[in-house]
């Protein structure tokens, strides 16, 4: 069957793996074929080349957003991508033909963004879309490099291996994301050859600007679309499990199995994803499945996300949240019986682009929990210059997830499992539809909150 297979980037740092587990595990001849494999960049990559997804720490992109000579930094990240050639060349890749292809691309690019930066400093433009331009063409790097590397070395291996490469650096065509994909693959008999695609595709509506760092999952979702395969498959450094392992302990969890794409927009929404939301939808609107593999464990199923999944039984399938999280409680005596004083609330979060995670009302107040990083001190004075009391505190979020947990009892049974933890519940909440029970408490207590739910109710 023709699949779609996504493969992240701390998998293709470990591409023996990759090649023993994925692309030749139990398969030969016409059977490595039918597939589709969308790469990110090696691991640390992109960070080197924007900026450190977990730390902010700069990368090349900031030299050049502070008005900054950038051209050595970009070429000492073409010197770190050769070093990381030399350990693929064991397993076929020709050091000389990868080398010459990424020093010509990051030269491509320095030439590329030379001429945005001579722009920038003329003062005509706008710089926001100088900057995001500059953006795209460095993220995209990162994909051709693995991209690249990976078809070298399976050509090197008598496999018939094709490369897609979206980032359309040699192509002036305005296309759209959706129209480049189409074109690219319009012609590939998926029979004969393996397709090895860039995670990174170029469009006219400029693919960071939408999704930013979630960029490849789009590229491997819209690729899905357009081809229409059997199954979609993402390959992760671990299986989608019932809880996190490293904090209740690696024999207290279990993969999931199978879920439902609401499941997954839940988990996404706490941190914890499965896929990219804005990814997950086109698969889900075209009843496309989604399996979640484990690089290191090729013979289990993993975890299979369908349309319309439902579990037969009553239980929790996932038990989850975050810890970088700040609660904001908003108290006004003039808040009860107002019409639309919510409204004014969610105005000063819209204005300042910030999304809340969980949401409780009562005659007075609003609580609000969002994510620690989007606390802004331009939030909190907009907020106390329009009601009378603004409380704000950190927080941690801890979760009940699934298809199926509309159980009496299961909200008594999880606060007296926090209860007898010692855990004091700072607020709680769910939805009609009950596939998500939430529970805010102290940060101090979130590990130990996760272990008690996990073990009363796992």
């Amino acid at each position: 069957m023709l699949t779609v297979e996504k493969i992240g980037g701390t998998s293709m740092t470990a591409f023996t793996h990759v090649l023993d587990n994925i692309i030749f595990h139990k398969r030969e001849g016409a059977q490595l074929y039918n597939r589709i494999f969308v790469v990110s960049a090696y691991a640390n990559v992109t960070n080197w080349l924007l900026e450190n997804k977990k730390t902010g720490e700069p990368g090349v992109y900031h030299r050049i957003t502070q008005q900054q000579e950038f051209r050595s930094a970009l070429q000492l990240v073409a010197e770190k991508l050769k070093e990381l050639n030399k350990n693929y060349e064991p397993l076929g890749l020709d050091l000389a033909v990868a080398d010459a292809f990424i020093q010509q691309r990051v030269d491509q690019a320095q030439v590329y963004l030379d001429s945005l930066v001579n722009v920038l400093a003329s003062g005509y433009v706008n710089s926001a879309n100088i900057l995001q331009a500059a953006r795209e063409i460095l993220a995209s790097i990162g994909e051709a490099h693995s991209a690249f590397n990976a078809v070298n070395i399976l050509q090197n291996r008598g496999v018939h291996a094709t490369l897609v490469d979206l980032s359309g650096f040699d192509d002036a065509q305005a296309l759209t994301i959706d129209e480049r994909i189409r074109q690219a693959f319009a012609d590939i008999d998926f029979l004969k050859t393996i397709c090895i695609a860039t995670g990174y595709t170029k469009g006219t509506e400029g693919i960071m600007r939408e999704f930013d760092r979630g960029y490849s999952e789009v590229t491997f979702s819209k690729i899905a679309v357009a081809v229409h395969p059997q199954e979609a498959i993402i390959h992760k450094e671990y299986h989608l499990s019932s809880a996190d392992p490293n904090l209740v302990g690696v024999d207290q969890v279990r993969p999931i199995g199978f879920t439902n794409y609401d499941v997954a927009d839940q988990l996404a929404d706490v941190g914890m994803e499965a896929i990219h939301p804005k990814a997950s939808k086109p698969l889900e609107i075209n009843a496309i499945n989604l399996r979640i593999k484990n690089t290191f464990e090729p013979d289990h199923p993993g975890t299979l996300i369908t349309r319309d999944f439902v579990s037969k039984d009553k239980h929790i399938e996932v038990i989850t949240g975050a810890d970088k999280v700040t609660i904001i409680d908003i108290h006004d005596p003039l808040m009860v019986g107002a019409a639309g004083f919510d409204l004014h609330l969610m105005q000063v979060f819209f204005d300042l682009g910030v999304s809340y995670i969980f949401k409780a009302t009562s005659a007075n107040s609003i609580t609000l929990l969002i994510w620690e990083k989007d606390l802004k001190p331009q939030l909190v004075a907009a907020l106390e210059a329009k009601y009378e009391n603004v409380t704000v505190q950190p927080a941690a979020l801890v979760c009940l997830i699934g298809s199926n947990i509309d159980e009496p009892g299961l909200l008594a049974r999880a606060a007296r499992a926090l209860a007898d933890s010692g855990i004091n519940i700072r607020s709680a909440g769910f939805a009609l539809r009950k596939v998500n029970i939430q529970f805010i408490v102290g940060r101090e207590d979130y590990q130990t909150a996760i272990v008690a739910l996990n073990q009363a109710l796992g």
